[in-house]
């Protein structure tokens, strides 16, 4: 269920330093890219695409690429499973891997209700991939 709090900055960056230690975290192998379709074309939807969105025109989804002259991107997500109160966790980590790392990244919601509601795909590109994994791991404690 979505919380709604009213906090300092101070506070909320103490609530979610606890909220990403405790997170589920995993990187996943390998890299990815998004591909386009017409909305039309539902049927070239992948069963292995780890996100798939669209807008008014096209579908988007991220699938498993190595091709290099696409944009690649690293993935890892984060399940809530436990957690409490992961209100504003998307803008906290986005705001802090952009002032250490010098870039933006992309991130894909879903849920699963089973363990603990909504999850995260992050995305980085790929020759940032171990800096943003070692941001990650310095902000849950150095867990793994």
């Amino acid at each position: 269920m979505v919380q709604i709090s009213h906090e300092t900055f101070e506070a909320a960056d103490v609530r979610l330093r606890r909220v990403i230690a405790q997170a589920d975290f995993k990187i996943y192998k390998g890299s990815f890219a998004f591909e386009e379709f017409p909305l039309e074309d539902f049927a070239k939807a992948r069963k292995d695409a780890m996100a798939l969105v669209r807008d008014d025109e096209v579908w988007s989804q991220l699938v498993p690429s190595s091709d290099k002259s696409r944009e690649l991107f690293s993935v890892f997500s984060f399940h809530f499973d436990g957690c409490n109160d992961n209100s504003g966790f998307v803008g906290w980590l986005a705001n802090h891997l952009k002032m250490q790392l010098g870039t933006g990244v992309f991130v894909t919601c879903g849920q699963n209700s089973r363990r603990g509601g909504i999850f995260d795909y992050w995305g980085c590109p790929v020759e940032l991939e171990q800096k943003a994994i070692e941001e990650v791991r310095l902000l849950r404690g150095n867990m793994p």
